[in-house]
């Protein structure tokens, strides 16, 4: 009697990393994205226009809101460490967010705006970990980067198409209608999260994980060193909005005021078309270097952002010179996401992923406030050039974070 072999069964599926649940987390942030965009781009309309607030009214709102989406991105690190909570936070935080941020639509006073964003901006903040652990419960190791960089592409391009569709909708239903319809979206994005978590494995136990704030036992290892470069960037990521500032003031002097924001609006839209082009491929180059690819790529961009910086210390006033430091700085934010996101996921220990998600994500928003803050401090007290120059020296911090951390 002849033995057969058993058949050899490959496993197509760990060579896979655009699998269904990949493609349903990048539609979730897509719709998330532009449902949020769009209370966004017109709450200033509503607030001023329609309620007749202060402009002081709309920055102490935003500053608010950024605040407790940031914290809120720190608690949600502990709820996402376990594999059974991630789930309903990362579902409930979709939905909450999309209908807090519909009902201002509804908002017959400023105070009620404030509350409602306040709200729907902390559920944002809640969900982030949540979703980015359930990226990393679905993708192969060695497949991260590319997974995280196709999220962030269509997170920008999200980010593209909302405030397009805010335009359209306002000059055919009006401002309130508007805000009121980003609900679809937002719930639309609610409903992708959930086919998402269908295709993730189901939690082998089912004893609950401690809600517990853990941060030493996350820096153990490489991740501490590479958190420490990745705040030196942060230091120096400012608000985008700042890069519309500089590039309005330029033009102004030859163009007039409304045709310079007009230009510095399309400016900004060619970085974040940059950066939606950019992090798929920074998420296959680096998946390609090998263990060492994130950093690599991640350097990369801080070199980018470091070149965008410096070339905005020089007062230009051609378009074509200034659309440069705008895409090598949606170059820049899309590889350094991607790299940032694809890091973590490797490095952190597998039973914390969700509080080193959730330590990243609060890295980001207090070095961006910090970087925003102080730059806008020196640019008001001194010049742009030395805002811009202070942001440069921190690029280069970071630089020197990163290669000391490729070489350890």
């Amino acid at each position: 009697m002849t033995e057969t072999s058993p058949p050899v069964h490959t496993a197509p599926d760990q060579e896979k990393w655009l699998t269904p649940g990949v493609k349903k987390i990048g539609s979730a942030s897509f719709l998330a994205d532009v449902g949020h965009e769009i209370p966004t781009a017109l709450l200033p309309s509503l607030l001023t226009s329609t309620l007749g607030a202060p402009a002081a009214a709309l920055g102490a709102i935003e500053g608010v809101s950024d605040a407790l989406a940031g914290a809120a991105r720190f608690g949600g690190g502990a709820l996402a460490d376990d594999p059974a909570r991630r789930r309903k936070v990362a579902v409930g935080g979709y939905a909450t967010t999309a209908v807090l941020g519909a009902a201002t639509a509804g908002a017959t006073a400023v105070w009620q705006v404030g509350l409602l964003r306040a709200a729907a901006w902390t559920a944002r903040g809640l969900r982030v970990p949540a979703r980015n652990a359930l990226l990393a419960d679905i993708v192969p190791a060695n497949k991260y980067s590319r997974a995280y960089g196709f999220e962030r592409m269509m997170d920008h391009l999200g980010a593209i198409f909302g405030p397009l569709l805010a335009l359209g909708l306002v000059a055919w239903l009006g401002v309130q209608w508007a805000i009121g319809l980003s609900l679809i979206p937002g719930l639309l994005a609610a409903v992708a999260i959930v086919y998402a978590i269908r295709k993730t494995p189901r939690p082998t136990s089912r004893d609950n994980v401690p809600l517990k704030i853990r941060i030493r036992p996350v820096l153990q290892g490489g991740l501490g060193k590479l958190m420490a470069a990745v705040a030196a960037f942060e230091a120096g990521n400012i608000a985008a909005t700042l890069l519309i500032l500089r590039a309005s003031d330029l033009l102004a002097p030859e163009h007039g005021t409304k045709v310079a924001t007009t230009i510095a609006l399309g400016l900004y839209t060619a970085y974040n078309v940059a950066a939606t082009i950019a992090s798929v491929p920074a998420g296959r180059l680096s998946d390609h270097l090998g263990r060492r690819g994130p950093i690599l790529v991640l350097a990369g961009g801080v070199a980018a952002f470091l070149l965008s910086y410096g070339l905005f210390t020089i007062d230009a006033t051609t378009i074509a010179f200034l659309a440069i430091p705008f895409l090598l700085a949606g170059v820049g934010i899309g590889a350094v996401e991607t790299a940032q996101h694809s890091s973590v996921a490797a490095l952190a220990p597998k039973d914390l992923r969700g509080s080193a998600f959730g330590l990243l994500a609060t890295v980001q928003s207090l070095g961006n406030l910090a970087a925003s803050t102080i730059a806008g401090i020196l640019w008001s007290a001194v010049s742009p050039t030395a805002a811009f120059t202070y942001l440069a020296a921190w690029m280069l911090l970071a630089l020197a974070g990163l290669v000391w951390a490729s070489r350890r």
